[in-house]
């Protein structure tokens, strides 16, 4: 016991200062002066792979909740971590367009707009929330801390499942306008 609780005097503020620090590293760069055209992609290249990861990683977690309700927990972590994975090179992508393409103004209109704006709202919000969520939940998954995995598991799935659905209908709403 005295071995994860200074493993949590390590992990603890890391998750902590990394849950602070990525939302507002985002912030800051969606609101550089600036672009650095980094790659030369094309401007719907990184929303495309953008929605492709947020869909898998959507995938992956119903799997997971799957494996886990079949006590296949081996499977589960390994499915778990590969959404992880996934979820992090999304992040590593997202900060790269940001820095790389303006923003795109949403072009729709009716009742069209509203329901776009409440996606994307509530999507960003849970966006910056889920960091702290999903950090937690691996780092006690992994520690093998399985009751405080599952309390926090169970707000982490349903809101990082969002936050992954989301992302792909944000994009399906900004299709038309890359």
């Amino acid at each position: 016991m005295s071995a994860l609780k200074r493993t949590d005097k390590i992990a603890v503020p890391v998750i902590i200062i990394l849950s602070v620090v990525i939302p507002l590293a985002v912030l800051v760069l969606m609101n550089l002066p600036t672009r650095y055209d980094i790659f030369g992609l094309e401007m719907g290249t990184y929303p495309f792979f953008h929605a492709l990861i947020n869909g898998s990683t959507a995938f992956l977690l119903i799997v997971g909740y799957i494996l886990i309700r079949k006590g296949e927990t081996k499977l589960h972590r390994n499915v778990m971590i590969t959404a992880f994975c996934l979820s992090s090179i999304f992040l590593v992508s997202y900060v790269i367009s940001k820095v790389s393409n303006d923003p795109m103004p949403y072009g729709g209109e009716g009742f069209l707009k509203p329901l776009y704006f409440f996606v994307l709202i509530s999507h960003i919000i849970l966006s910056a929330i889920i960091v702290p969520l999903v950090l937690f939940t691996m780092y006690r998954g992994l520690t093998k801390e399985y009751v405080k995995h599952r309390k926090i598991a169970r707000w982490t799935f349903p809101i990082w499942l969002y936050v992954s659905v989301t992302g792909v209908l944000v994009y399906l709403f900004m299709l038309p306008y890359y």
